[in-house]
């Protein structure tokens, strides 16, 4: 036996939970409930690690970085789906954020027995991906003993690229090869060992800490609004008109009106409406701000 894994957090029984197999529907469903409760302080306790990780990300995709997600079973899946979710919510490029699993884009659906075991694999994405030291690779394991994810963050090390791991164990195998590890210890699983459970919504809590917190930073909202959404179907054209409409005080025509003209960028339909100024030149004064629109409207009032 692994004394490792046998030793891990997530690798223990639950005695809250051990007579689940006798409980009524409702018994069962109340067990769980409580035990997802137990997940938000777990995360809770690790925000000042959250917080040096999400500077650094910062940093690196200000700098003209990317950010890469490496992950196994679930915690592969997370980091894919978060990843994915970026070019909708934030407007950037897919190459941007990237989410890689064990196994390739058929792991997503299908288990591939034994990827999470390969330590070639792990280096080998990193060589596939280029990364370099301007980047920065995320590790995702609920043990913190996948040789794949281990073996791709200590390639991503050796390159310079920074690091960071996020695993449901404290003082694992990923926290030797990090810079940052975000370790929210959730307890044993309803059932032993099932870590798509508490272990998967701790994870998913912090990539969306992540990847919000990164893109707020790098002003891709204005205040809570989403700003640098990709209106590319009628909810995503509708979502924007309203957030045109709540930023700027226009009524739903001239929000429409005002985001054709802005090509369905509503972004850029609200720094015209707010400045006055036509496409081209309130596009080079969100440009001239790093794409923030909060700090071009307030450079163009300064100025006028």
């Amino acid at each position: 036996m692994d004394e490792y894994l046998a030793g891990l957090t997530t690798e223990g029984i639950n005695e809250q939970t051990r007579m689940i197999d006798e409980c009524s529907t409702e018994e069962m469903l109340r067990l769980m409930n409580e035990q997802d409760a137990k997940v938000p302080a777990a995360v809770a306790a690790e925000i000042p690690q959250i917080s040096k990780a999400v500077d650094v990300l910062h940093r690196v995709l200000k700098n003209g970085g990317r950010m890469f997600y490496i992950g196994a079973g679930t915690s592969g899946r997370l980091g894919v789906l978060d990843a994915s979710e970026c070019p909708p919510t934030f407007g950037t490029d897919p190459s941007i954020v990237q989410g890689h699993i064990a196994g390739g884009d058929g792991a997503l659906r299908l288990a591939v027995e034994g990827s999470e075991d390969s330590t070639e694999e792990g280096v080998a994405l990193i060589e596939q991906c280029g990364v370099t030291d301007k980047d920065a690779v995320i590790g995702i394991t609920a043990s913190g003993s996948a040789a794949f994810v281990i073996a791709a963050l200590r390639k991503a090390r050796e390159i310079g690229a920074a690091t960071i791991g996020v695993v449901n164990n404290k003082a694992s195998k990923l926290e030797t090869v990090c810079d940052i590890c975000i370790a929210p210890v959730v307890g044993p699983e309803v059932i032993m060992g099932s870590t798509r459970l508490k272990a998967g919504t701790a994870q998913k809590l912090v990539l969306n800490m992540l990847s919000t917190c990164t893109m707020v930073k790098l002003g891709k909202t204005y205040d809570n609004l989403m700003v640098d959404l990709k209106a590319s179907n009628i909810k995503l054209r509708d979502r924007s008109i309203r957030i045109i409409k709540s930023a700027t005080g226009v009524d739903d025509a001239k929000a429409a009106a005002y985001l054709e003209s802005a090509s369905m960028n509503c972004k850029l339909a609200i720094m015209m409406i707010k400045t006055g100024l036509a496409a081209g030149p309130a596009e080079e004064a969100l440009n001239r701000a790093d794409g923030s629109l909060k700090k071009a409207i307030h450079e163009f009032n300064r100025v006028v």
